[in-house]
């Protein structure tokens, strides 16, 4: 492991293990309140947030947080209304996203943000700035999710229930949106924004082949994340390889590796709710 001995893969090792550790917890909820194709949604969203940036001549990781925030209490609003189904919501909103973005990039004269940088990440160019910035999202999501985890599990597993007990559980789910709108954006500039809605499945959907408490399931997406974003990593540095995509690729073969080595086990009762 010699090559972490580089000031910028030791940079890109810190990066990695913050998103490891952050994206497999939010992934467990995405995962199990079905979300993952609102993570597709907000991270389209986020793309027209860093173009508003650029173009207001602003941080586009703190308007992208806005932007992708907004979208997806859209989403969550409009789906709720009961007259337009989920997925449409979250395609229209997502497309007209995209569309703003691609409109004030066409404003913006002498467009000096990196564009690929962020559509397709580049964990080897973050800065310190960069680490600051993941670090406190990093923090915040982490915070937020260890204050209300018992009732981020009663959204998952038993609404009804919540609601029985008083708890204001449409002001969780939009809560919860807006944390994954947060993780999404703090992972975009390390694995991309087209790319980054996989580590809001891919950990907790290969944990979950194997276990099925919700402790160990969270514990041991936590552990395929570190192994994927490190592996990764490597593999990216001595084959060559866009860092982002070889990491997002490495997850998806363990996620496929898991499925076929544990294919005949029998399920666990489900300890999720306990």
């Amino acid at each position: 492991m010699d090559i972490f001995h580089y000031i910028f893969m030791q940079r890109a090792l810190f990066v990695g293990v913050l998103i490891s550790v952050v994206c497999p917890v939010i992934s467990f909820f995405v995962v199990n309140r079905k979300l993952g194709f609102i993570g597709v949604g907000i991270t389209h969203a986020a793309f027209g947030g860093m173009a508003l940036g650029s173009f207001l001549g602003v941080n586009p990781v703190w308007t992208s947080v806005l932007f992708s925030g907004a979208a997806a209490i859209a989403i969550a609003r409009v789906s709720r209304m009961r007259k337009v189904s989920e997925d449409t919501a979250i395609g229209v909103m997502y497309a007209a996203a995209m569309a703003i973005g691609i409109i004030l990039i066409g404003l913006k004269k002498n467009y000096t943000v990196d564009l690929f940088g962020y559509l397709f990440g580049n964990i080897l160019a973050v800065t310190k700035s960069d680490i600051i910035s993941i670090a406190v999202m990093g923090a915040v999501v982490l915070l937020a999710v260890a204050f209300f985890f018992k009732e981020f599990l009663l959204l998952c597993f038993d609404e009804e229930y919540g609601r029985t007990l008083g708890l204001p559980m449409t002001a969780l789910y939009y809560f919860l949106l807006l944390l994954i709108a947060l993780t999404v954006v703090m992972a975009m500039k390390v694995i991309g924004i087209i790319l980054v809605s996989a580590l809001l499945i891919l950990p907790a959907a290969t944990a979950q082949i194997w276990f099925r408490d919700f402790r160990a399931v969270i514990a041991a997406s936590i552990a395929f994340s570190l192994f994927t974003v490190v592996a990764g990593l490597a593999a990216s540095y001595y084959l060559n390889l866009a860092s982002g995509a070889t990491i997002v690729l490495t997850g998806t073969i363990v996620f496929l590796l898991s499925g076929l080595l544990n294919r005949k086990r029998k399920p666990a009762d489900s300890n999720f709710a306990s």
